[in-house]
């Protein structure tokens, strides 16, 4: 078995709208597959029994180790407790080739499970021992560590039953929500408004206090202090009992309460110190409370019990401990809802203070406190006392919270009772916490959870705002490049702040921040996080479907200009023109059920898709009396089409026009394959909500040069002759220039061309067959990039292209791109027509463009 790719699809694919790790197989079925009930698959099923039936894929039987596979990592990662349930292996058209495809929740984890569940066909293979248990802690361990915690978790889990996108932007918990201008963040339970003056405030334990003192809001006496002497000193000037913790301490750390002797505070000093400078203040008698604040209201209250255990009379209280941490419910970390106990020198201490030591046996029913301090973290336990809390204590807490700022607050309260006033009771508030932790209001250990992730996000998002912005994927085999940067141009003369995405560059706002191919996801999710977007339109290329899936997990439109003949057959496993159409189809069947897709109706594979799209659809064809766009405006459904002379967008009865003579895209309506373009941008930004006047006056003004849509055919006079350049590579492409420049004047028409080697060999042949019915001259370069072509392979296949051709009377062959663009300028004669088909796009343009600066200074 072989494997010589693995990747992992971050986003919505050709598989499913899973997360996934795909990977190529290569096993022969005569050498590599495995019977039923054969030695090897009871081997296989002894060390992971939990693998579950694995069926035949394809048509193989016996069945081939990449089904296994699959199987095997399937169930390594559901055993440790990851929720995936999707799997699939597809037989390549290569005999014994297989691609492999299973859902992951955490990239590292599926992973690694896809790594042992190779080890484990090796083993069983080999008949060597696999400890299956052994691994399937690790993976768990794994998830544990690099999956959000409860806080983060539950915030975002709200988010997503609202429909708010999200993204994690680091392996901890720093959580975008929204896309472009609407994105908020989150780092666990602290929020992008949060300021970090507020923070550093309630890291301050005794400044915070002072602030809670000046509003009226009830807190201990006490100070920090620089020994343990001058701690004793204040301890007594307080009066024993007192508190010794950390000035700026977090989650319970450091914290020691109930202190009554010298002993006893010398521990805890040490103890605090190892954290920060130490504190000593007033203990208030009572239970240990946390309120939490979320805006200017109180969301959730909880009673935290700091940890104990029960005497039975015949255990130690060591072994006690060990029975409660034997609970599944807790863990080593935040991961769990409870935390194990810990026996420490804080445990001894108060162990000590009942008489007791760890290797005691306490008698029965005598309940034994392991330190006073209640925190979570240290292995207490809450109790849900959100319907207990008075008004007035509520009140305390918001001001306590609006005092030092922060938007989110854990509000530690310690007194008798929640339902009374704190004033009434001797209670106060101890400490505030900025990124409080949630889990005691999640999963109390006795009450009723708490919604406290969605109170969280309605503190970021409105209601009915699901934080995203018009997204508008476009898709096809020719002219998506166009279709997107006019669709981007007529959003952004609407008065949007437009984040682009091309093959080209990434443009936000027209700032170009990126340059290169940039039509896959990476380049996507640059744009979805950019605070200047209010709307995007990404180019979506098969490539990055392929790579990684998309950016989004839906769209507001989807837009497919064409398959045609298709492009680029024969990689990656997609051979066929209905492989290409499965394909592209990814980004129509996550339309959002309120969207749009943007479909042509001549193209049969491209109509086809309208049925796995989750939205309605705009159908555009040049043609009014298509049966398809006839039969969709007879639904009463959406259709862009021309009509004597104009665009017109069809719903119902509603009619909106625009003459093609003022898009000058089109050249008056000449340019055909222009003219289509024109509709799916129309289709497009009809989706996204733009009125037809703000439609009309963006068509009006967009420009066709080699600025606003560069290789397009941008057209430019050349001493009286006419040159086109543009960026045309596949037969279908060769068809729509040649029905373009027959509707163009000329003497006599040159052609600049080559192919890119990755073509399939009848590809590169059609587009010169194609073109040899069009024009004269036929001037030939090699491509810069030969992608696996021996040196003069593609010109002869071009060549082998023309050989009886009905029109073209001259071939020459040139070396370099900008040497044959060089010659079929120099024999350019007023009234002529040359097009280029250029390469580089950029480094071609620049050169056309400076040798028609060369013939203008020469005519002058």
């Amino acid at each position: 078995m072989d494997i010589s790719r693995i990747r992992a699809l971050r986003g919505p694919n050709l598989w499913s709208r899973h997360t996934a790790i795909q990977a190529i197989v290569t096993c022969t079925p005569e050498e590599c597959a495995i019977e039923a009930g054969s030695p090897l698959e009871r081997r296989l099923r002894e060390r992971l029994p939990t693998v579950g039936v694995v069926r035949t894929v394809g048509n193989f039987d016996p069945i081939p180790l990449a089904r296994w596979l699959e199987r095997l990592t399937l169930a390594l990662q559901t055993q440790a407790g990851c929720p995936v349930s999707f799997s699939r292996t597809a037989a390549a058209p290569e005999p014994g080739v297989f691609q492999v495809v299973v859902e992951y929740t955490e990239e590292k984890v599926g992973l690694r499970a896809f790594e042992q569940a190779q080890r484990l066909l090796a083993a069983a293979a080999a008949d060597e021992p696999f400890d299956a248990d052994a691994v399937v802690a690790e993976l768990r361990a794994l998830d544990e560590d690099i999956r959000l915690g409860p806080s983060t978790g539950a915030i975002v889990n709200a988010a997503v039953a609202r429909g708010i996108p999200y993204r994690r932007l680091t392996e901890g918990s720093l959580v975008q929500f929204g896309w472009g201008a609407k994105q908020r963040r989150i780092w666990a339970a602290e929020i992008d408004r949060t300021g970090a003056v507020a923070e550093q405030i309630a890291q301050d334990k005794d400044l915070s206090k002072a602030l809670l003192a000046a509003a009226g809001v009830p807190v201990p006496r006490g100070r920090p202090v620089d020994s343990a002497d001058e701690g004793w000193s204040v301890a007594q000037q307080i009066g024993l009992p007192v508190v010794v913790k950390p000035r700026d301490g977090n989650q319970g750390k450091g914290v020691t309460v109930n202190i009554q002797s010298r002993e006893h505070f010398d521990i805890a000093y040490r103890v605090a110190s190892e954290t920060g400078q130490p504190m000593v203040e007033q203990f208030l008698p009572g239970h240990d409370f946390r309120l939490l604040v979320v805006g200017d209201r109180l969301v959730a209250a909880a009673r935290r019990d700091p940890p104990f255990v029960i005497g039975d009379g015949q255990h130690t209280v060591g072994e006690l401990v060990d029975a409660v941490n034997a609970d599944p419910r807790r863990g080593d970390g935040h991961a769990t809802a409870l935390t194990k106990v810990r026996l420490d020198d804080i445990a001894f201490a108060r162990l000590d203070l009942q008489g007791l030591s760890p290797d005691a046996v306490p008698a029965a029913g005598q309940r034994v406190v392991l330190r006073n301090n209640a925190n979570l973290s240290t292995g207490g336990t809450a109790t849900d006392v959100t319907d207990d809390v008075h008004p007035e204590v509520a009140a305390r807490a918001v001001s306590a919270a609006r005092m030092v700022g922060l938007e989110i607050c854990g509000v530690d309260v310690v007194c008798e009772t929640v339902g009374q006033p704190l004033e009434a009771q001797r209670g106060g508030v101890v400490e505030v916490n900025a990124a409080p932790g949630l889990r005691m209001h999640l999963a109390p250990s006795y009450g009723k959870p708490r919604p406290v992730g969605e109170a969280i996000v309605e503190r970021l998002y409105a209601p009915g705002d699901d934080g995203r912005i018009p997204v508008v994927a476009v898709t096809g085999t020719n002219g998506k490049t166009t279709v997107t940067r006019l669709t981007a141009h007529l959003l952004a003369a609407a008065g949007h702040r437009v984040g682009m995405t091309l093959t080209d560059g990434v443009w936000v706002d027209g700032l170009c921040i990126d340059t290169g191919d940039c039509s896959g996801p990476k380049s996507a999710r640059k744009v979805l996080m950019h605070p200047d977007c209010d709307a995007a339109v990404l180019e979506t290329a098969r490539g990055g479907i392929l790579r990684e899936g998309l950016a989004f997990d839906r769209c507001q439109v989807a837009v497919v200009t064409n398959i045609g003949e298709g492009d680029h057959l024969g990689l990656n496993f997609i051979t066929t023109v209905e492989d290409l159409a499965v394909l592209k189809r990814t980004i129509v069947a996550n339309v959002a059920d309120s969207g749009f897709a943007v479909l042509n109706a001549a193209d049969p594979h491209t109509l086809a898709m309208a049925g796995v799209c989750p939205g309605q659809v705009i159908l555009f064809a040049t043609d009014p009396r298509l049966p398809a766009l006839a039969a969709h405006r007879a639904q009463g459904r959406r259709v862009v089409t021309v009509e004597g002379g104009d665009i017109v967008a069809i719903d119902g009865p509603a009619r909106a026009r625009m003459p093609l003579a003022e898009v000058p895209l089109t050249r008056g309506g000449r340019i055909g394959f222009q003219v289509e373009n024109a509709l799916a941008a129309v289709g497009a930004a009809w989706g996204c909500g733009l009125p037809f006047d703000a439609v009309r006056a963006g068509l009006a003004s967009f420009v066709n040069d080699a600025d606003g849509a560069p290789g397009r055919f941008n057209v430019m006079d050349f001493g009286g002759a006419t040159v086109i350049a543009d960026y045309g590579h596949n037969p279908d492409a060769m068809r729509a220039l040649v029905q373009a420049v027959e509707a163009m004047p000329a003497q006599r028409r040159s052609v600049v061309i080559s192919a890119a080697g990755d073509r399939r060999d009848e590809d590169i042949r059609a587009q010169t067959q194609i073109l040899g019915a069009a024009f004269d001259d036929v001037i030939l370069y090699q491509d810069a990039a030969q992608r696996g072509r021996a040196d003069g392979e593609v010109l002869a296949l071009l060549r082998q292209g023309l050989q009886g051709v009905p029109r073209t009377t001259t071939v020459d062959e040139i070396h370099g791109e900008f040497a044959a663009i060089d010659h079929a300028l120099g024999q350019l004669q007023p009234g002529d027509l040359c097009l280029v088909l250029v390469d580089q796009v950029e480094e071609a343009l620049a050169h056309l463009a400076a040798r028609q600066r060369e013939r203008q200074a020469q005519s002058a």
